[in-house]
């Protein structure tokens, strides 16, 4: 029981990989392994909500790939996952949390490009490895990421007023044993300074014109979509053309919203400014507090006399720091953001056994991991006596509901 309980505490301490990668896109790529063999089938309903077969297997087996040992016991938690998410996004159904089409097709995009990238596959090497067009394929991981934010963020809602002491660090800390306790390889302390160059107005003057004319190619008969698709440094125009969707007053950020609401539908604006970049906005349809726009968006980028006059600005202050003229830490507390940076090495641990002094950060944050888990494992006990919730019977030995 002993050891048990140390296990349990240790998975915090020692670094481990997102088991929402492990089940992300995990249901096709079984399917397509077991294709012709056996037909998938619903294993869980939560609502209105379902777990496939092969999205724990497909889990399973990625867990399994990553070198862990097979088990039932893993298997049981990986479906308990599985359930929670699927209870996580019935709950953000009724408590009406959201997550916007735009942050959904970003991550979409951004996971398919990693996807790729891992796989080493061209998209028409993924397209006949799954027998998918490549649009199909992004339409069902579509869907599993604004599951995964969903749940992402009904978490966040849960779990966001948890704080903790340090004396429940160091209770935490003295519940391991000391012949437990993980040994880490060598560490180094550096603080940073980092500083974004200012963008001079004549390089925003630039990308407004650049706007500016696109707007007016757009006035001559020039196709909005395909304007955005091929211009804009929007992530997800490629895949929306710009085309935001409807959203609810609220939403986007003010200046964007406020644009909105004072157009006419059909009417381009003139170039704007948000905290994005730069945007042109064509309203598509008012409903009441709902609207549909697209847009094309333009970052403004430093100048190379921008970033040269930042850098000449970071080594005036290393010179100060340097001669002790100014701390370290108050020169980075002034400083703010950055794209050029000063490095500060500070120390250098040699390997070591955690202890509370070399290792506090780690130690608070896997404390505060352990009291995130037993506030969620409180609330599914809640919220699965509230919601319908059917476990095919041959899991019945996981014992999730019980």
């Amino acid at each position: 029981m002993k050891m048990q309980r140390s296990e349990k505490i240790l998975r915090y301490l020692i670094p481990k990989g997102s088991l929402a990668l492990l089940i992300l896109f995990s249901s096709m790529a079984h399917a397509q392994e077991d294709k012709g063999f056996v037909a998938d089938k619903i294993i869980v309903k939560v609502d209105n909500y379902i777990v496939l077969k092969s999205d724990l297997e497909g889990a399973y087996q990625n867990y399994i790939t990553e070198g862990h040992p097979p088990s039932e016991k893993a298997k049981c938690d990986l479906l308990n996952r599985l359930i929670v998410n699927k209870l996580l996004v019935a709950k953000a159904e009724i408590d009406s949390v959201l997550v916007t089409d735009v942050e959904v097709d970003a991550n979409t995009e951004q996971r398919m490009t990693m996807i790729l990238q891992n796989s080493g596959n061209s998209p028409e090497q993924l397209e006949r490895l799954y027998n998918k067009s490549l649009g199909e394929i992004k339409v069902e991981l579509r869907e599993q990421i604004r599951e995964q934010m969903l749940g992402r963020e009904m978490t966040n809602k849960i779990t966001k007023d948890l704080g903790i002491t340090p004396s429940e660090v160091k209770r935490f800390f003295n519940r391991i044993p000391p012949d437990s306790l993980p040994y880490y390889s060598s560490d180094v302390e550096v603080g940073q300074i980092v500083k974004l160059a200012k963008i001079s107005p004549a390089q925003e003057e630039e990308v407004k014109k650049r706007l500016s004319d696109l707007r007016q190619q757009i006035l001559n008969g020039a196709n909005f979509n395909e304007l955005a698709k091929k211009n804009s440094d929007d992530p997800t125009a490629q895949s929306n053309v710009g085309e935001i969707g409807y959203v609810a007053r609220g939403v986007m950020v003010p200046e964007y919203e406020a644009m909105a609401f004072k157009m006419r539908e059909g009417e381009i604006s003139q170039p704007f400014k948000s905290p994005f970049g730069f945007h042109v906005m064509q309203l598509i349809d008012r409903r009441g507090n709902e609207y549909n726009s697209r847009h094309i968006l333009l970052f403004a980028t430093p100048s190379k006399e921008d970033i040269e006059r930042t850098e000449r600005y970071l080594d005036s202050l290393r010179r100060k720091i340097v001669k002790d003229s100014i701390e370290f830490v108050q020169a980075a507390k002034d400083d703010g953001k950055s794209a050029v940076r000063i490095l500060y090495f500070k120390t250098k641990l040699p390997p070591h056994k955690a202890n509370l002094k070399d290792d506090w950060f780690r130690i608070q944050s896997a404390a505060i991991a352990e009291k995130k888990d037993i506030s969620m494992e409180k609330w599914f006990r809640k919220a699965r006596s509230e919601e319908f919730i059917n476990i095919d019977p041959l899991y019945n030995s996981c014992k999730i509901l019980e």
